[in-house]
């Protein structure tokens, strides 16, 4: 696996963080990253995008950027408010490509969920991935909603005939309701595909040499980690 596409069920899931965790992870293991953001948005020139807070919790990753906008919304339209030219699937396909000439693994972080349009054609990810042909890891919130959201995202790889690599729990709640702790048995059965991790809540607000000391823990082997889905699911069990 030398690209890896990471896309959330909707935003503010967790993405940012767990490709961060997920690059410190294989930074760890010592293996050379990459991590392209395929549009930036919501970001003024001056400051500081998802990719540097990448850099900042991960360590040593090679930083890129294709696009960015200044307002909060999908890509097409903050491109088109903004008179810039958007982003297209194929260029962040071949972006990707070239970076995984030189680095062991490559992470593409989407912006919001899968089908969030990239331009006016309707580009979204979910192409970028299949002109790749990399899997997807899913970034899914813990609680009541997610189950649907989920599932939705599945189906659509699996319609695409996408790999769904895994699901990563963007943020685990220090204390747990119910339907989260029910959701990390159903999770897995609506996607068709592991639960490759869970990230504490509040994780990105670590000290960056405590956040890379810990993010093995928080992810599956697939992930260059050590944490068992079956032991956590065993521990937080309703």
């Amino acid at each position: 696996m030398s690209v890896l596409v990471i896309t959330g069920t909707g935003t503010e899931v967790g993405k940012t963080v767990t490709t961060a965790a997920v690059a410190a992870a294989a930074l760890a293991a010592g293996r050379t990253v990459a991590v392209l953001k395929a549009a930036q948005t919501g970001v003024r020139p001056d400051e500081p995008g998802d990719t540097d807070e990448v850099a900042r919790l991960a360590g040593a990753v090679t930083k890129a950027e294709l696009a960015r906008f200044p307002e909060p919304l999908a890509p097409a339209t903050a491109a088109r408010r903004a008179a810039l030219r958007p982003v297209s699937p194929r260029e962040v396909a071949e972006a990707a490509a070239k970076l995984a000439v030189e680095h062991d693994l490559v992470l593409v972080e989407g912006a919001g969920g899968l089908l969030v349009r990239f331009d006016d054609e309707g580009g979204t990810l979910a192409d970028a991935a299949l002109l790749l042909r990399a899997p997807v890891l899913v970034v899914a919130s813990a609680g009541l909603g997610t189950l649907n959201t989920t599932e939705l995202t599945a189906r659509e790889l699996r319609r695409r005939e996408l790999e769904l690599a895994g699901v990563v729990i963007g943020s685990w709640p220090d204390s747990p309701d119910l339907a989260s702790r029910c959701n990390l048995g159903d999770l897995p059965e609506v996607s068709g595909a592991p639960l490759l991790g869970a990230l504490p809540a509040g994780a990105g607000r670590l000290d960056p040499a405590d956040f890379r000391a810990a993010a093995p823990a928080w992810l599956a082997p697939r992930l260059d980690g050590t944490w068992d889905a079956e032991a956590f699911g065993v521990r937080e069990a309703p």
